[in-house]
């Protein structure tokens, strides 16, 4: 990684900080995003410790806003001039329904829709930067959303079942990175959704759950997780996805898990043949379906732009091919 440069959106706590103190100490140029600025700086300080490397940045981004992420896509713009590895680690869970600044649904606004906005807006870097690569960090907890989309409710307006919600994000993110690397087929950016495992960390915290699942979280469910000091371990999941090379090249779309986690749920082998769970079996039409929607609020954001007399964001995802 001696050179590359690497963006985790979130590398402030969890799995995304971990990944960065990696990434830091294998030679990579690290920049992590983060919405609280100071909690951004105190993350910042320990990467540096542990890792030895001063090659680390941080960068104020909340994706809860299109203004945020079309003001961090512009200024990483302006300080990176190659974009190696783009990882959409960020993401919350919300015990009540929310919306964010632009009125999407929280859960979904975030962990899809912001990101999705992201990487249009990154994309030409990363074209540029090729080979390179976009990582998804998305979740077995996709096979909660048993039925798949609802296309009708993606706002989840008419009913608001919160581990569902959170299931339909994590399924958007796979379907995304499945159908972001088919409309980037030759052009030597590549992308991947992982599942990194159920790691014992802050997620969910800080109200989110409210008091009674976050205490159930952090203590009840604490045993079943991979604990913090092995958090290491489900980090490993990322780094591989971000270090494979021509690996991963030859199997863009792919969603992958970490192996220490032991047997994966949502792509059990049997035999050489690869049986996905039921939601992502769906994937072909739905992802092109998918990106309607996602597009329009990119579709919004540059309207915004246009009525401010800004100049429209770079980059841009491919026209769906037939």
């Amino acid at each position: 990684m001696q050179g590359k440069t690497v963006v985790i959106t979130g590398g402030n706590a969890g799995i995304g900080k971990e990944a960065a103190v990696g990434l830091a100490t294998s030679g990579a140029r690290v920049v992590i995003t983060a919405r609280n600025e100071e909690r951004g700086r105190a993350a910042w300080q320990e990467i540096v410790a542990r890792s030895g490397s001063t090659n680390v940045e941080v960068m104020t981004l909340d994706l809860a806003s299109l203004r945020s992420i079309r003001s961090f896509a512009n200024e990483l713009h302006a300080r990176v001039d190659h974009l190696d590895v783009l990882v959409d680690n960020a993401g919350l869970i919300l015990r009540r329904r929310a919306e964010t600044e632009d009125g999407f649904e929280a859960t979904f606004g975030i962990n899809h829709l912001g990101h999705f906005l992201l990487t249009n807006l990154l994309l030409d870097r990363l074209r540029a930067s090729a080979p390179s690569r976009v990582v998804v960090v998305a979740s077995d907890a996709h096979e909660s959303a048993k039925q798949g989309l609802d296309f009708d409710d993606l706002q989840s307006e008419r009913s608001y079942k919160w581990t569902k919600v959170y299931g339909k994000s994590k399924l958007a993110n796979i379907y995304f990175a499945r159908e972001l690397a088919r409309r980037l087929e030759g052009s030597g950016v590549t992308s991947n959704s992982l599942h990194p495992g159920f790691v014992r960390s802050d997620f969910g915290q800080g109200g989110d759950l409210g008091m009674l699942y976050g205490i159930g979280l952090k203590y009840l469910a604490a045993p079943f997780a991979i604990s913090q000091s092995k958090v290491e371990g489900a980090t490993g999941g990322v780094l591989r996805q971000v270090q494979a090379g021509d690996a991963v090249e030859g199997r863009p779309g792919r969603r992958c898990h970490t192996p220490a986690l032991g047997r994966e749920r949502a792509a059990r082998h049997v035999g050489r043949r690869v049986v996905l769970s039921r939601p992502v079996r769906r994937r072909n039409k739905i992802c092109v379906r998918l990106l309607e929607p996602s597009r329009r609020q990119r579709d919004l954001s540059l309207e915004c732009a246009r009525r401010q007399g800004r100049p429209p964001e770079r980059g841009g995802m491919p026209a769906c091919r037939s």
